[in-house]
Parts: structure tokens; sequence; C-alpha cells
């Protein structure tokens, strides 16, 4: 059996059993499908009613806590309800999405570079489980990891569908800000973002949505803190130990649990700047790179992972599908260099692991008014995870070998040679 032919058996043992975790892990994994995606959708497709009531459409009609085009898979994916019903529609299409670009990725199957990638890929995902399948953010990391792979040869192709990702969940963003930096071909990138976004808001405009197409933004700002992201480490622990004014409480609006404790409305205030001024230190790092000359396979895949764990590290959310974002460019960073991004890939499936083992099975003991000390210590060794591996993309971003100005040597290229050919293979 050849390379590809195994990786595609893979493919689909991998799907079948997270998409069975789903249904056999505790703590509800597949929640937001069935609590949210399914009403949603079905609420679009009826006009804005639902069971009678007239609820509105989310992102045109009433506020939403995503864009509008994430409305687009939701309903997408009653195509394939009559299988067995919303759930199993919702996993297959997901399953579609990583299909199209499981077979871009592989190819004809004779990249090493392009193997272990997809290798990686799919260890990622069964590692991280459920959350992968069952979440909005599954459905992006496709269509993200596609538009990265098509940057060198079709970069306008490649900024649309990073560009569309982006109006299904923000977190694509930073993908587009390391193409704009790392791509020669600028005005292809900011023309694909463009034009995907001026088509998008006409749209939400015409049909009267206007009033809501950047709802999404302020819904995040005025967020809480969520249990797990990093910067709630420390009141995780305070509540663990019972502590006074320290306890964890479960938000109806956002259907998430927070954190409560001292000095809190003073730190909610600061990560939004925080995680700014990080995006902007680690985007200003890959500008100079780029000013320097560095060159698009040495300088975007770091940039990329640098910026997407700014958005992990210093956000105030800090879901556990969060975690499926750095399957990207770590994909990446093996198809044009495996021997550098060996070590980060392995750390990244080790982050995969650990959230899996928090969200869903040791949920339970996070989600408790004084949670367990266990949880929060699982917890707390993920989120360290994460903190190393955002120090190591930086780090490697630092060290981005550049060409010197024209008057003098040019300085080598720390590259693979076989690295250009691999990422541009069809």
């Amino acid at each position: 059996m050849s390379k590809r032919a195994i990786l595609w058996v893979a493919f689909l043992v991998v799907h079948f059993v997270v998409a069975m975790l789903g249904w056999w892990w505790p703590n509800a994994p597949m929640g937001d499908v069935y609590l949210v995606y399914d009403p949603w959708s079905a609420a679009a497709v009826n006009g804005g009613v639902l069971d009678g009531h007239n609820v509105g459409i989310v992102g045109l009609t009433v506020p939403w806590v995503y864009p509008q085009l994430a409305l687009l898979p939701m309903v997408l994916a009653k195509a394939f309800a009559w299988i067995g019903g919303y759930i199993v529609g919702w996993a297959i299409l997901v399953t579609v999405v990583d299909a199209l670009a499981f077979a871009m990725l592989v190819g004809k199957g004779r990249s090493n570079g392009r193997n272990i990638a997809a290798a990686f890929w799919l260890a990622f995902i069964l590692l991280l489980g459920p959350v992968h399948l069952y979440r909005l953010d599954g459905f992006t990391v496709p269509i993200v990891l596609a538009g990265c792979l098509w940057l060198v040869g079709r970069p306008w192709l490649g900024a649309s569908l990073l560009a569309i990702a982006t109006w299904i969940k923000v977190w694509p963003a930073a993908l587009i800000a390391a193409a704009f930096i790392a791509v020669r071909r600028r005005l292809a990138i900011l023309g694909g973002v463009v034009a995907v976004s001026a088509v998008t808001l006409g749209t939400v405009i015409v049909t009267g949505g206007g009033a809501y197409a950047f709802g999404f933004i302020s819904d995040q700002t005025g967020r809480g803190l969520q249990i797990e992201a990093p910067i709630s480490t420390f009141y995780m622990w305070r509540a663990a130990f019972m502590l006074p004014d320290s306890a964890i409480n479960y938000d109806p609006d956002m259907l998430t649990f927070q954190v409560t404790g001292p000095g809190l409305n003073v730190v909610i205030a600061i990560m939004t700047p925080l995680l700014a001024l990080a995006v902007l230190s680690v985007a200003g790092l890959g500008a100079f790179k780029a000013w320097r000359r560095a060159s698009f396979v040495s300088l975007f895949p770091a940039l990329a992972l640098g910026l997407v764990l700014a958005f992990i590290v210093f956000n105030k959310v800090g879901s556990p599908q969060y975690i499926s974002w750095i399957a990207a460019p770590l994909a990446v960073g093996l198809v044009i260099d495996r021997r550098r991004w060996w070590k980060p890939a392995w750390l990244g499936l080790g982050i995969a692991v650990m959230t899996q083992a928090i969200y869903p099975l040791a949920y339970g003991g996070l989600m408790l008014k004084w949670p367990e000390p266990f949880s929060v210590l699982l917890l707390t060794i993920r989120n360290g995870l994460l903190v190393v591996l955002f120090v190591w993309a930086v780090m490697r971003l630092v060290r981005v070998p550049t060409r010197v100005p024209a008057t003098a040597a040019p300085a080598p290229i720390e590259v693979a040679a076989p690295a250009p050919r691999a990422f541009v293979e069809s």
C-alpha cells in the first residue's frame, strides 16, 4: 500500500474515532452543535422563526458573537442532517472540508514534508478529540491550511480563503497579517481580502444586517475571564483553594464558565490592550524581518505561529477549541522545513492531548464553584506549554535569517533546499 493510501485510510479512521468520541466522552463535547448551531441555523432557514417564536436571524436582525459567514456552515450542515440528524450532519460537513484540505496537503504523496505534515495533522485531530470536529473552529482550520498552502503559487486565492475563514471566526486574521507581511505580492493578498470582505459586507447590508455587521467585536471585548484562559490560572488556583472572593460562575449569555476574584475588573480592562500589544509586537518583528528581505519560507511559518499563539496566550476567553488553531501553522512549518519544526510539532501534539484531557474528560472538575485541584493542575500544565510554544515561535522569528543590503554579500538563507518545492507542489 502506498504512503498516500495509508494516509487516507488513517484519515477515515481518525475522523470516525473522533466523531464517536463526541458520543462517548462526558461533559457534552457536542453541546455547541445541538444547543446553538442547530437552533441558529433553523431560525435562519425559517426567516427568524423558531418553534413558533420570532427569535430573529443571528448577525442580521439580532446581535451575534460570531462574524456573519459563521452562519453559512451551520446552514450547510442541514444538507447532511437527513443521514442521522443535525449532529451527524455537522460532523460529516467538517469531515468533508477536512478531506478537501487533506487532499491538497497530501497531493500526489511524493513529498516527504507534505506526508509528514499530513500525518501530524491527523495525530493532532485525534489527540485534540471531539472539540475539533464539533466546533466552528474545526470548520475554519482546513480552510486556513489550504489558504496558507496557496499563498505562494496563488496568493489571491490563498488570501481569499483566509478572508472567508476570518468572516467565520476572527482568528484567521492572524494568518492574513502574517501573509501580508511575508508574501512579496502584497497587492494580491490585499485584493483577495478586500474582495471577500466587500462581498460579505455588501450582502449583510442588503439583507438588512448593517447595524450588526461588526457586533462580534464589541461582544468579544465585553467578555470576562473564561476559566481556560492562561491569564485565569491565578484565579483558578485561588478558587481551588477556596480563597475569599474567588470562585467559578456560569455566564448564561456567553454560555461559558468564568472566574471571579480580587482585581478582576482591572485585569479584564487591560487584557484587550495587552492582546493588541502582543500581536503588534510580533507583527512588528515580522515586518522588520520582511524589510530586511527575509524569505517567505523562513519567515511565514514562525510569524504565523507567533501571531496565532499571541491570540491564544493573551486572550481572556481561551476556549478548548482555540487549540485547533495552532495545527495550521505547525503543519505549514513541517511542509517547509521539518528538521526545524519537528520539536514544536511534538509540543503541539502534547498541547492537544492535554486539552482533550481537560475538555471534556476533566472538565467536570473545572465547572464547580470551587474547582478540583487536579483539574486545575492539568489546565496549568497545558497553559504553560502554550507559553513555551509561544516563546519558541518568537525566538524562531528572532532567528529568521535576512539578506543584507544589496551593496554587501547576501547572507545565507537557513532553509532546507527542498522546502520551497515541497511548499508549492500541487
